[in-house]
C-alpha cells in the first residue's frame, strides 16, 4: 500500500508539471505573450531560471549561449531563459540579454515569480528541461561542466 501511495504521489506530480507547462503564458523581453504549449512539441525545452544579479546564472547562461548552435546541429530543443528578477531589477533583463549577445529561443520575464511558484522552482539557477510535456531533466545551480551533463541528458532524448 505504501508503495503505490508513493508511486501515485510520483504520477501526480508528474502530471501536475505536465498541466503546469501547458497553461504557462508569458510575456517575452520584446513584450510580446508567449505561450508554452507551443513551443513543447516533439523536440525538447529546456527553461533556465536566472536572474541578474545571479553570477553563477550568468556564466552558465554564457556558456549555454556559446554553445547553443553547436548543439542544436546535433540534437533540436528550444531553449527558454525565464528571468526571475523582481520589478525593481526586470528593467536591466533585455539590457543584460542584448549586452551579452544571449540568442536564446525565448527571454520570458517572470517578476511576479508566478512560473517559478508553479513549476515549483526555489533557487536560481535551475534548469529544467521538458520533452513530450513531462519533466525529464532538472538540476538546481551551476558549475563548470554542468552544460556537459545538460546536452548529454538532451542528446538521450529520442
Amino acid at each position: 500500500m505504501k508503495r503505490f501511495a508513493i508511486g501515485l504521489a510520483i504520477i501526480g506530480s508528474t502530471l501536475l508539471n505536465a498541466q503546469a507547462i501547458d497553461n504557462i503564458v508569458a510575456k517575452n523581453i520584446e513584450g510580446k505573450n508567449v505561450a508554452l504549449k507551443d513551443m513543447n512539441n516533439e523536440k525538447p525545452l529546456v527553461m533556465s531560471f536566472w536572474a541578474t544579479w545571479c553570477l553563477p546564472c550568468m556564466e552558465e547562461l554564457n556558456v549555454v549561449n556559446e554553445n547553443l548552435e553547436e548543439w542544436k546541429k546535433e540534437r533540436d530543443f528550444d531553449f527558454v531563459a525565464v528571468s526571475t528578477d523582481d520589478p525593481r531589477t526586470v528593467a536591466k533583463v533585455k539590457t543584460v540579454v542584448k549586452g551579452k549577445g544571449w540568442e536564446f529561443d525565448q527571454v520570458l520575464l517572470d517578476s511576479s515569480q508566478s512560473i517559478k511558484r508553479q513549476l515549483n522552482v526555489n533557487n536560481v539557477p535551475t534548469t529544467l528541461v521538458y520533452y513530450k510535456n513531462k519533466l525529464v531533466y532538472s538540476h538546481v545551480g551551476y558549475v563548470p561542466g554542468d552544460e556537459v551533463t545538460l546536452f548529454e541528458e538532451l542528446k538521450k532524448l529520442q
